[in-house]
């Protein structure tokens, strides 16, 4: 089992603060195993295993839980006075009304509470209002490149990461892979067919019979085409608009505003991130022709199987989410006609990044590394490439190998 040694560390850090530690991303990206884990070095650290709670609201078992009221009841009946109390609450949004619940249990003495959700409605407007100032977000990502690699005990980095590239980095589909030498093809359909109707779907459905002015999000084929529209399109501008308009020529007439709220409700499953545009110089944010990257490329292999892709684009999408990782605020800049591929922020700091399958090119050189010759500040600036020959500074720009940004130690 591949420890997440980056998400137990932030848990690690704020363990019996008073603080809800909510642990979002997509389905089976590795949340109830995190929650295991934790557990483990919990009692590692002398923690007694009676000091636990731990419950998953997908298992059957729970249903009767399921009500706010008898779950408060259940958990309240769990504290002991004098000994701290870890509640461990798994994929909790299917629990209406969970929040007061949880917003009872957080004020009481010796309480640790965890918990985790496969859509961002977990965290809507009015939960978040409701306990506001009491949780911590951490967002959950599917395998990084080292984890992967680490998983699949794979010496050859170069085979690793184009096995990476190909498959993605979901935990089981690798375990699949590693343990059959199949094919995981039929375990990620399941899994996107499951996030569509469980966590876009029905999701949306609870939140429009609490809330009738919010989007009613229902029509499966329409979800799989914007799904499909914006995996053929990874790293590259869209709008609204411009999908709309796609789709209609394309036979599936339908409005902008109704592929806004498809597209809004993808990114509350985390299926989708979306990326808007920043002024490099002045450091404000576009509106519009923001670019959307998949949460793992075994996911766009699916949507897209018959079709070849870019291999630049894919590694465009990589860099983006390991930024994420690694904790940076990342957005797509621009800086007059140039475009640079990611603005990441971080602890009051910028970096600039440019990925590209290869620079040895004299053009394709030129065309990289002249964004960030433009960009006059001292901030780190970054070309990542897939190449293994004319790394090295270009006058403050670094060219690195991709394969070897990926490993390192962060």
């Amino acid at each position: 089992m591949v420890l997440r040694e980056n998400y137990l560390d932030k848990l690690w850090k704020y363990k019996d603060l008073q603080t809800i530690k909510v642990i979002t991303g997509i389905r089976r990206c590795g949340k109830s195993t995190l929650l295991k884990q934790f557990q483990n070095k919990l009692i590692e650290s002398g923690v007694d295993a009676s000091q636990i709670v731990s419950l998953n609201f997908e298992e059957l078992e729970n249903e009767s839980l399921l009500d706010y009221k008898a779950l408060y009841s259940y958990l309240k009946s769990k504290l002991c006075v004098g000994k701290f109390i870890y509640f461990f609450l798994d994929e909790i949004q299917n629990v209406p009304f969970y929040e007061k619940a949880i917003d009872s249990l957080y004020v009481k003495d010796n309480v640790d509470i965890y918990i985790t959700g496969s859509n961002a409605y977990l965290l809507s407007s009015e939960i978040a209002t409701l306990l506001s100032g009491r949780y911590i977000e951490i967002n959950m990502l599917p395998f990084s490149f080292k984890e992967y690699k680490e998983m699949m005990e794979q010496t050859d980095k170069q085979k690793a990461f184009a096995d990476y590239m190909e498959h993605g980095g979901m935990p089981y589909a690798a375990l699949i892979r590693k343990s059959t030498h199949g094919s995981d093809s039929d375990y990620i359909d399941g899994v996107f067919s499951t996030v569509l109707v469980n966590d876009v779907i029905e999701q949306n459905q609870r939140i429009k019979k609490s809330d009738s002015s919010k989007r009613n999000v229902s029509d499966i084929p329409l979800l799989k085409s914007i799904s499909k529209y914006l995996s053929s399109v990874i790293g590259s501008p869209v709008s609204y608009k411009s999908i709309a308009d796609y789709l209609s020529s394309n036979g599936r007439k339908t409005s902008h505003s109704t592929v806004c709220e498809y597209i809004q409700a993808l990114e509350q499953s985390y299926l989708f991130y979306k990326a808007d545009r920043m002024d490099v110089q002045g450091k404000t944010l576009f509106k519009q022709n923001q670019k959307y990257y998949i949460v793992d490329l075994g996911f766009r292999r699916h949507i897209l199987a018959k079709q070849k892709y870019d291999i630049g684009f894919k590694l465009e999408n990589i860099v983006y989410l390991e930024l994420l990782r690694r904790d940076y605020e990342v957005h797509v800049g621009k800086i007059g006609t140039n475009e640079v591929d990611f603005v990441a922020f971080k602890d009051g700091a910028y970096s600039y990044f440019q990925v590209t399958a290869s620079m040895l090119d004299e053009k394709t050189f030129n065309r990289e590394i002249t964004p960030l010759k433009n960009i006059k500040d001292n901030y780190s600036k970054v070309i990542l490439t897939n190449d293994s020959l004319g790394l090295g500074d270009y006058n403050g720009i670094k060219v690195v190998n991709i394969v070897d940004w990926l490993l390192e130690d962060k």
